[in-house]
Order: structure tokens, then C-alpha cells, then sequence
């Protein structure tokens, strides 16, 4: 503690180890998309860095606070971190349902010969619009053979995510009333539902692509399905090493009803992710 109301914290070599991991991430992705398997070392080399840095810097967060080193001003700073950090989640997710929207009320429309750049008809004549598509208009591109239909599994996973965000909102209850073992039982309830959900989306997918010829490779249904899905999947299995992680710290004893910004901050990232597959079931599977 600095002057008695600003802390400054100790200098740190994780900043650095971690630029320089992802960045060998991310020259071995390029090279794994130019060049193929050369870049799949790097790529793996990275990401145990990243995962590595994460796990020894949250490690030392984790200390730091447990003796009490940080103050109001300090918790501030974490709120404010965390809230930009779920900005830029927003509009990551942003970008991708952006290029959902405009592909199905513009580019499609357009190559149908509707609105002010309809001449990019001209391009394939005897192109119809329609979505789900499933006729491209290139021919060398197959197109899906069936869409998935979105009250089956889908549905089911709305219902396991929903249901998760209420676990989660009843453990954080108990926690600040200091309700230890009703947190921690409902939020193991929470991470085993997290568990659930990847485990349906693994199996919807490999329904897509044995049964319903779903791809990337399948035009732009394929693709948009896959990018919004899949990220939103991986979001899901980090969310769930989160919620997990928070139980290991209940379990030991860490957090009160006064101080537990570690839980809810993944509460804060657990029910944006809810937020986000709620968006995505409407505009990706029902309409």
C-alpha cells in the first residue's frame, strides 16, 4: 500500500510472458494457414504459454488479495476491468451476428437482383434468395442437405443455459448472505450444467455433420453457423474452468459476503454468455 489509499502493485514479469506467448500463437496460426502442419507446434507451444501465464498470474491475484492488499480503490479497478473486458466480448459477438444481418438482408438480396446494387445479379441470374441457403450460387459450393431444427437440441441447451444463470444467481445469493454450502452446492449444480451443454453441442454437431451435411465448407449457412456457434461453445468451456475454479476457491474457504469479486465477476461472463445464446438460438436456429 502506497500513501495509505492507492495501491501499487508489485512489478509483474506475466504481462510480458504473456505478449510474447501470444504472440508465438499467433505466428504459428499464420502459418498453419499459409503453410499447413508447420505451424501446428507453435500454435500448441502458445497456447500452454497463455494458459501457463494465466494460471501463475491469477495465482498471484489470488495471494494478493487473501492478505488483504487491496483496497476500494483497487476493487474499482477490478470492476472496471472487467466490465471492458465484457465490452469487448459484446462486440466481438457483434462483429459476427453484424456479418449474420448483413448477409441476410443485403448481399443475398442484392444477388437476387433486389435494392440499389441488385446488378450484382448479373453474377449468377438464376440465383433465388433464401435462408436458411442451401443452394449457393456458385455451383463448384454444395450446400447443406438439411437444416438442424432448433426445438430439439438447441431448445435443450437454452433450457440447460437459462437454468444455469438461475444456479448461479441463487449461489451468489447464499454466498453474500453467508450461506457457504448452499453456494457451493448450487454452483457445482452450475458448472455440472455448463458440462451438460458442451456435452449437447458436441453431439449437435456431430449430428450437423453426418446427417445434415453442415460444414464450413457448406456456403455461408455453414460458416455463419459454425463461427457464431463455435465461438460461443468455446466461451461456454471457458466459463466453465471459471465456474470451477471459483468452486475449488469456495471450497477452500476463500471469499465472504462481503468480498467476492472473484465470483462475481464469472457470474458477470456466465450470464453474458447466457445473453449471447439466447441471441443466437433466435436469429441463428429459429428465424
Amino acid at each position: 500500500m502506497s500513501g495509505g489509499t492507492y495501491y501499487v502493485p508489485a512489478s509483474s514479469k506475466w504481462p510480458i510472458l504473456a505478449s510474447v506467448a501470444l504472440g508465438v500463437m499467433m505466428i504459428g496460426t499464420g502459418t498453419l494457414l499459409v503453410h499447413g502442419s508447420a505451424g501446428t507446434p507453435l500454435v500448441v507451444l502458445g497456447l500452454l504459454g497463455i494458459l501457463s501465464v494465466m494460471a501463475f498470474w491469477f495465482r498471484d491475484v489470488i495471494r494478493e488479495s487473501r492478505q488483504g492488499l487491496y483496497d476500494a480503490q483497487v476493487d474499482r479497478s477490478f470492476r472496471w476491468g472487467m466490465g471492458w473486458f465484457i465490452f469487448s466480448e459484446v462486440m466481438f459477438f457483434a462483429a459476427f451476428f453484424g456479418a449474420l444481418f448483413y448477409v441476410r438482408n443485403f448481399a443475398l438480396p442484392w444477388l437476387d437482383g433486389e435494392g440499389a446494387k441488385g446488378v450484382a445479379a448479373l453474377l449468377w441470374p438464376d440465383f433465388s434468395a433464401s435462408w436458411p441457403l442451401m443452394s449457393p450460387p456458385d455451383p463448384s459450393i454444395s450446400g447443406p442437405r438439411d437444416t438442424l431444427s432448433p426445438w430439439q437440441l438447441p431448445l435443450v441447451n437454452t433450457l440447460i443455459l437459462v437454468t444455469s444463470s438461475v444456479t448461479l444467481t441463487v449461489s451468489h445469493e447464499a454466498l453474500k448472505e453467508g450461506l457457504r454450502s448452499v453456494a457451493r452446492n448450487w454452483l457445482a449444480v452450475t458448472v455440472l450444467l455448463g458440462m451438460m451443454f458442451i456435452s449437447v453441442q458436441g453431439v449437435e454437431y456431430y449430428e450437423a455433420y453426418t446427417h445434415y451435411g453442415i460444414t464450413l465448407q457448406t456456403g455461408i449457412y455453414g460458416a455463419t453457423f459454425f463461427m457464431l456457434t463455435g465461438f460461443h461453445g468455446l466461451h461456454v468451456i471457458i466459463g466453465t474452468i471459471i465456474l470451477a475454479s471459483i468452486l475449488v476457491r469456495i471450497l477452500k474457504g476463500h471469499f465472504s459476503g462481503e468480498d467476492h469479486f472473484g465470483f462475481e465477476a464469472a457470474a458477470w461472463y456466465w450470464h453474458f454468455v447466457d445473453v449471447v445464446w439466447i441471441g443466437l438460438f433466435l436469429f441463428v436456429y429459429v428465424f
